[in-house]
C-alpha cells in the first residue's frame, strides 16, 4: 500500500460503446475490429471489445479533434483511484462483498456468459461510474512493470518510460474474482486484440482544455 496524488480529472461513465466506435469507424475508414460482427459482441450498447492498445489511443485522438477537447486513456493511478470512488481500503469499488455476492453475478460470469452486457446496466459506484471492475478490462495509458510502485512517484505517476506491456485494469466478463479488486493489475503487449479488453476515457480538468 502507498499514497498516490492525481490531479482533478473527468473519466466517461461507461466503457466506449459499439455505437461510439462506429462513428470513427464511419468517419476514419479504419478498419472494424475482431469481433465486430459476432452477435455475443456487437449490440449497440456494448462496450466495444478487442481494440489494441494503439486502436484506443487512435479513438482518442479523433474524438480530440472532432470535439475540440483532449480525451485519453488514464493512468493506473487516476482509473483507480476512480473506481474506488471516495472510499479507500475497500477490495471491491461496491465493497468487500465478493463477485459471488452481486445480484447480477449469474448474468455477468455464469457458465453460460459469452460477453460482457451492455454497459450502464449494473449499480454505478459512489462516483456514478459503471461496470468499473466487472465488464472488460480497461486499457491504461501506462508502461506496465510488476515492480514500479517500489519507486513510483507519489504525486500523478505516469508508469515506467519503457516496457514490453501495457497496463489494464478491471475485471472482465471472462476473469472475474482476482482482477476486480480495486487494487489489481494486469496487462498484455499492445498490438493484442482480446474479446475481454476495452476502454474507457478521461480527460483532464485545467483552464487549457
Amino acid at each position: 500500500m502507498h499514497r498516490v496524488w492525481v490531479d482533478a480529472f473527468e473519466m466517461a461513465v461507461v466503457q466506449v460503446r459499439n455505437q461510439d466506435f462506429a462513428l470513427f469507424l464511419q468517419a476514419t475508414g479504419h478498419p472494424a475490429p475482431p469481433h465486430w460482427n459476432d452477435p455475443d459482441f456487437n449490440h449497440p450498447e456494448q462496450p466495444v471489445v478487442a481494440v489494441s492498445w494503439f486502436e484506443a489511443n487512435k479513438y482518442c485522438a479523433w474524438l480530440s479533434g472532432v470535439t475540440g477537447r483532449r480525451y485519453r486513456l488514464p493512468t493506473e493511478g487516476e482509473w483507480e483511484r476512480a473506481a474506488r470512488g471516495g472510499s479507500e481500503g475497500r477490495l471491491y469499488p461496491w465493497g468487500d462483498e465478493p463477485p459471488q455476492s452481486l445480484p447480477e453475478y449469474q448474468q455477468r460470469w455464469g457458465e453460460e456468459v459469452t460477453g460482457p452486457l451492455p454497459a450502464g446496466r449494473g449499480s454505478p459506484n459512489p462516483y456514478g461510474l459503471f461496470d468499473v471492475s466487472e465488464n472488460i478490462h480497461e486499457w491504461c495509458a501506462d508502461w506496465f512493470s510488476r515492480e514500479f510502485y517500489s519507486h513510483s512517484p507519489e504525486r500523478n505517476p505516469q508508469g515506467p518510460e519503457t516496457g514490453n506491456r501495457r497496463a489494464s485494469r478491471g475485471g472482465s466478463w471472462r476473469h472475474h474474482v482476482k482482477v476486480s479488486r480495486c487494487a489489481a493489475r494486469s496487462s498484455i503487449p499492445p498490438t493484442f486484440q482480446y474479446a475481454d479488453y476495452g476502454f474507457r476515457l478521461v480527460r483532464s480538468i485545467s483552464h487549457q482544455e
